[in-house]
This record gives C-alpha cells, sequence and structure tokens, in this order.
C-alpha cells in the first residue's frame, strides 16, 4: 500500500467541469429560491436579480482561485496556498476545520438530502414512508460506497462524475425550456423594495444572497485535485470559468422558468404550507405525474453527483496536510496500484457518517460559515503573492487586480458577519472547532521534535 508514487495528472478541461458543475448543482437549484422568495418578499424581480448577483460574486471568487491553482497546481488546494502566504499553523486550522466540520459536514448534508430524496421516491411512488433509522443506513451506504468506487482510482470517480451530469442536465434544461415556452404567467423584473429604507433594501438583499451561497456551493472544489489536472495553467482556470458561468446560467433561468408556470401568490401559498421543492408542484402543473416523478428522481441523481464529486475532492487535501507532517501519517499514502490516497479517503468518509448526528439543517449553516471564514484569507494570499513572488510563473491572471480581489475580501467579510447574526449557534459550534485545533497542532509539533 505504501509507496512514493505521485498522483495521476488525468483529469481534462470536461472532467474538470463535470467536477465542479456535478458537486455544484446538487439540492441546492431546487429548494434554495424557497428561501430567496422569502427573503426578499416574494418578489419576483428582487429574485432573479439576488440569483444573478450570487452567480457573480461566485464567478469573482473563482477567478481569484484560477489565478491561485493555475500558479500552483497541487493536491490540497486552499490548504497549499494558506501554508505558503502565512504558514503551516493556518494552513493546518483551515484543514482541520474542513475535515471535522466544512468539508465532512458537507458530504453528511448531501448524503442525509440523498436518502430524505429518496425516501420521498419510496412514499410517492410505492405508498412505503422510510423510518429515520432507514434513511440514516441509506445515508451511510452512500457515502461507503462512493468512497470505495473513488478508491478505484480518479478516471473511475471522474467517469461516473461525467455520466452523473448528462443525465440530471438533460431533464433540467427540459424543465427550463418546457417552462419558458408553455408557462403562461408574464413575469415582473421590477425590484419591490417599497417601504423599505437603502439601509434595510441592501440588508434585505445580502441576507438572500447568503442564501444562494448554498445552491452555489462547490465552486472550490477542483482547486483540491490541481495536482491531477492535465495542463493546469489552461484547463483549471477554464473550468472554474465555464462552470461558475453555466450554473448562474442555469439558475437564473430555472427560477424564471417557475414564475412562468406558478404566480407569485400560488408560490406564496406553496410555501407557507410547508413545501419548499417548489420545482415539484411547477413540473406537475405542466406535465402530471410525469413531470413530477422526473424532477424528483432527477433531484435524487444531482444530490448523488454532488456526493460523488464531494468524496473525489475533499480527501486531496488530508493528504497534502499528511505530506507536510500536520495530519495523519496514513493520510499521505497512495495506493500501490490506483494511485489514490485511500486512508484519506476512508477518514473523510468516516468524519462524514460521525457529523451526520447534526441534522441536515445545522450542517448547512455549518459548512457556510466554514467557507467564509478562510475564503477570507485564501483571497488576501493573492495580494501576499503578488508581492512576494512577482517572477513567479502566472499562466492566468485574475481580470480587475487588485480591485476585484479586494471587493471579494470586503463582500466575504461583510457575508461571514451577516452568517454571524442569522445562524449564532452554528457559527459559535464552527469557531470551538477551529480553535480546538490550535492546542492539536502545536501538540503534533512537539511530539515531533521529540
Amino acid at each position: 500500500m505504501k509507496d512514493k508514487q505521485s498522483l495521476e495528472r488525468s483529469i481534462g478541461l470536461f472532467g474538470g467541469v463535470s467536477i465542479l458543475t456535478g458537486i455544484m448543482v446538487g439540492s441546492g437549484i431546487f429548494f434554495i429560491g424557497s428561501y430567496v422568495l422569502i427573503r426578499t418578499n416574494f418578489s419576483s424581480g428582487t429574485s432573479l436579480l439576488v440569483w444573478l448577483v450570487g452567480g457573480l460574486i461566485t464567478l469573482l471568487y473563482g477567478l481569484i482561485y484560477a489565478e491561485l491553482g493555475a500558479m500552483m497546481p497541487k493536491a490540497g488546494g486552499y490548504y497549499i496556498y494558506l501554508r505558503e502566504a502565512f504558514g503551516k499553523p493556518v494552513a493546518f486550522l483551515s484543514g482541520f476545520m474542513n475535515f471535522t466540520l466544512a468539508s465532512s459536514g458537507s458530504i453528511a448534508a448531501l448524503a442525509i438530502a440523498f436518502s430524505l430524496i429518496l425516501g420521498n421516491v419510496f412514499g410517492l411512488m410505492f405508498g412505503v414512508a422510510l423510518s429515520n433509522t432507514i434513511q440514516i443506513i441509506i445515508s451511510i451506504f452512500a457515502i461507503v460506497g462512493l468512497s470505495f468506487v473513488n478508491f478505484l482510482g480518479i478516471k473511475v470517480g471522474t467517469m461516473i462524475q461525467k455520466v452523473l451530469l448528462v443525465i440530471k442536465a438533460v431533464p433540467i434544461f427540459l424543465i427550463i425550456i418546457i417552462g419558458i415556452l408553455l408557462g403562461t404567467n408574464s413575469v415582473s423584473f421590477a425590484l419591490d423594495f417599497a417601504g423599505l429604507s437603502l439601509w434595510e433594501s441592501l440588508s434585505m438583499l445580502g441576507f438572500a444572497v447568503i442564501a444562494t451561497f448554498w445552491a452555489y456551493e462547490g465552486w472550490t472544489n477542483l482547486n483540491n485535485v490541481a495536482g491531477e489536472v492535465k495542463e493546469p495553467g489552461k484547463n483549471l482556470p477554464l473550468s472554474l470559468i465555464i462552470s461558475i458561468g453555466t450554473v448562474t446560467l442555469i439558475y437564473v433561468l430555472y427560477q424564471f422558468s417557475t414564475f412562468r408556470i406558478l404566480s407569485i401568490a400560488e408560490l406564496e401559498g406553496i410555501i407557507s404550507g410547508g413545501n419548499i421543492y417548489t420545482g415539484i408542484d411547477a413540473a406537475y402543473v405542466l406535465l402530471g405525474n410525469v413531470g413530477m416523478y422526473t424532477v424528483i428522481i432527477t433531484m435524487l441523481i444531482s444530490v448523488f453527483g454532488a456526493l460523488n464529486g464531494s468524496i473525489i475532492v475533499f480527501p486531496r487535501v488530508y493528504y497534502a496536510m499528511s505530506n507536510d507532517g500536520v495530519f495523519f501519517k496514513k493520510f499521505g499514502e497512495l495506493h500501490s496500484t490506483y494511485k489514490t490516497p485511500v486512508y484519506a479517503i476512508i477518514g473523510s468518509g468516516l468524519m462524514a457518517i460521525i457529523l451526520m448526528v447534526f441534522g441536515l439543517d445545522n450542517l448547512i449553516s455549518l459548512v457556510a460559515f466554514g467557507g467564509l471564514l478562510f475564503n477570507t484569507l485564501i483571497f488576501a494570499s493573492l495580494f501576499i503573492f503578488r508581492k512576494r513572488l512577482p517572477n513567479l510563473e502566472r499562466p492566468y491572471k485574475v481580470w480587475g487586480y487588485p480591485y476585484l480581489p479586494g471587493l471579494a475580501i470586503i463582500i466575504t467579510v461583510i457575508l461571514l458577519v451577516a452568517t454571524y447574526v442569522e445562524s449564532l449557534q452554528s457559527s459559535l459550534i464552527g469557531t470551538a472547532f477551529i480553535l480546538s485545533g490550535i492546542p492539536i497542532y502545536y501538540g503534533i509539533e512537539y511530539f515531533k521534535k521529540r
């Protein structure tokens, strides 16, 4: 099992787009729109603006990651950037937080969402209600099964990702096209800020944009497998730009098609009744049971694809940490045949299973908090590298430097503060996890010296 081989560069442009798009288009497209409508006072125009702004902010973030990834195309992504910019302690805390909370929590949340949707499928098609115990077992089997598949090689995991992307893309595009063409409602693009001050209007927009970030979550993850991307200087930036741009377009058009089918009054009634999966109702209105089942099956495939993509990318960070001597030694070993970080994959899966005790709602808040906190430092590392390493080869440079990266940092800090206000308990739990990593890091260093 133990060897000194390097990771194999086998991910091309389509593979990179498949990994990113497959992770991003998971469960969020189907239910986050309801939260955005609630936070925009059920204004269709404001809602569409929020989805567009969320996508543009994500694209801005992606451009920064594109320069960092093309400049340092190594396994580990954000861990490598933080290590080179701020040193091992800060990098360790980011990796430790993701292993114990954010990244593993994301896998856990997707596995839970998968079992919940599968439970709905059984209920609608067979009239059978799955118990909580059965759903937990399904979630665990999904994590274990996909972990085993990805142990068999990056090519296997990427191939599955490509197939799942195509399978779920077809019905999503059909839903969008049919909704736009056959829907009968006229959609208002007016922005509704009636009775709100400028500050209240901006707060409402910011609060709604935060909701979209769960749907856009996953754009950072290709950088984690940069060590396995072919021609990373070209394929990594292109994958980021194509994926984020495409996903933004899909999300905006999906919401627009829903508004074409269901009026705002109808949507308000559906959401107030406790159903946040409004796309199911929209498909039923147009195509009856066939449309309803199509949307539900598409949801199931989308979440499964996002889960597979997450299991591909997260263990590569722990592999990089192990090679730095700050994490479990076994996590740095590659399988002699499949060239995959087998122990890192196992550890990631086990941690995700443990975190399932938090439940879906808490996991979503914890994942969002962890991403915002360290992304602020990652974006700042771009400025450090430009000053400290001016002659380092940069196959891609972020547009609008230093203004756009500076804007990204400001936006992220504002959203981080908003997250503390919105989800104080989850934010405090996340902070406690991060702080607990400090004595662990220095304990590791102490025993290494001994």
